[in-house]
């Protein structure tokens, strides 16, 4: 190797390591092997409501809280949960549906994480449960992360499985209670492309069996799911300003013919060394599955229904989340480091998805404009 190549390999074998002293710079799965030396907590409160025109919809509260903490010189752990308690009315689908039942529920999750290092590697083993009324979760989950010699590029693979229960409430009929069996496979690298750039590339694939159909929404769907998505990320550190562009796209696709694509970019701009801030864009479009039922105009009222000469012994949804559609993220985060221990942080955003904003076509017709806005605040303390 030329002495050249030589300072160029010692200059970007840093790079994952310092990149960790830039906000939000690098992703969970490329941070650099070796426990945390200390132990952090942190708290989350999120509120979330989402509207149509003229009918506010559902209403989201949820704290939640974490724990990361050294085990030893080698290994970590890591605990959080979450309750979540909703209120509000189901989406109007279609004009012509001008009401919409009233639904409330609260879930509690929680998970754990084992983290084992080693100078250029480490293995985790994970398990969470997630319940409510009418719907079990229970999933585990196994990853490991190998670093090169020089630092610059770590590789890291994923394995997973959930099994759900299902027990729709107030429906007498069996089919609409039943399991669930998804296993997920993830794989990626990241890599240093110079000293102020890193690229990630993650792709994942799941196939799911079991109960898909909807008792709520009285839809008949496929009783398997294959979900492949490639993720890639690009980090851009800009010396001059002491800022950060982080910039993705993510495609999907699915069994069901849903497709879609997903851009986002975020600057994290800091002020002195106690604050920063980090505006936030994002675009999504999507088609429709395969068995979506686009709405007829009823010849009496004018407005959208659905078709007369629905078979419902076929497949068929109404639900909004996978017919064809655009939507628009803007958001914004604040931080502030209160010491050198403490830290909080408050995120804002708003959401707006309409069928006319959808790439390659003009969605599905009939549909209700949908709007959403989260807040998020967040507390954390370092031991």
């Amino acid at each position: 190797m030329a002495a050249t190549e030589r300072e160029q390999a010692t200059r970007l074998g840093a790079v994952l390591s310092a990149a960790l002293a830039l906000p939000g710079l690098v992703p969970d799965t490329a941070r650099a092997e070796g426990a945390p030396e200390h132990t952090t907590v942190a708290y989350k409160q999120l509120y979330y409501k989402d509207w149509q025109p003229d009918m506010k919809r559902i209403q989201v509260s949820a704290p939640s809280v974490m724990i990361e903490a050294p085990v030893g010189p080698n290994l970590a752990i890591e605990a959080s949960a979450v309750n979540d308690v909703v209120s509000g009315a189901s989406p109007r689908y279609y004009t012509s549906l001008t009401g919409a039942s009233r639904m409330s529920d609260n879930r509690t999750a929680g998970d754990v994480k084992v983290t084992y290092y080693r100078p250029r590697s480490a293995y985790g083993l994970s398990v969470s449960h997630s319940g409510e009324h009418d719907y079990v979760s229970n999933a585990v989950g196994l990853d490991a992360r190998f670093s090169s010699e020089d630092n610059n590029t770590t590789f890291h693979v994923g394995l997973g499985g959930s099994s759900d229960d299902i027990s729709a409430t107030g429906f007498s009929a069996s089919e609409f209670s039943g399991s669930r069996h998804t296993v997920e496979l993830m794989a990626g690298v990241t890599q240093a492309m110079t000293a102020n750039d890193l690229l990630q590339i993650n792709m994942t694939y799941s196939n799911g069996h079991g109960l898909y159909s909807d008792a709520y929404k009285g839809d008949n769907r496929p009783d398997t799911r294959r979900q492949f998505a490639v993720l890639t990320r690009w980090n851009h550190h800009v010396e001059s300003m002491g800022a950060t562009l982080r910039g993705s796209y993510r495609y999907y696709r699915d069994s069901w013919k849903v497709r879609s694509h997903t851009w986002q970019a975020e600057w994290v701009q800091p002020f002195g060394s106690r604050y920063s801030v980090t505006p936030l864009f994002r675009y999504y479009t999507q088609s429709s599955a395969s068995f979506y039922v686009d709405p007829e105009m009823n010849p009496v009222s004018g407005q959208p229904q659905l078709p007369s000469t629905l078979d419902t012994a076929n497949l068929f949804t109404t639900d909004q989340r996978l017919s064809a559609f655009g939507a628009v993220t803007v958001g914004v985060k604040a931080e502030m480091r209160l010491d050198p221990t403490w830290t909080t942080d408050l995120k804002l955003d708003y959401t707006e998805q309409r069928a006319s904003w959808r790439i390659g076509g003009s969605g599905s017709p009939g549909l209700q404009p949908f709007k959403a806005t989260s807040i998020q605040w967040g507390l954390s303390k370092v031991f």
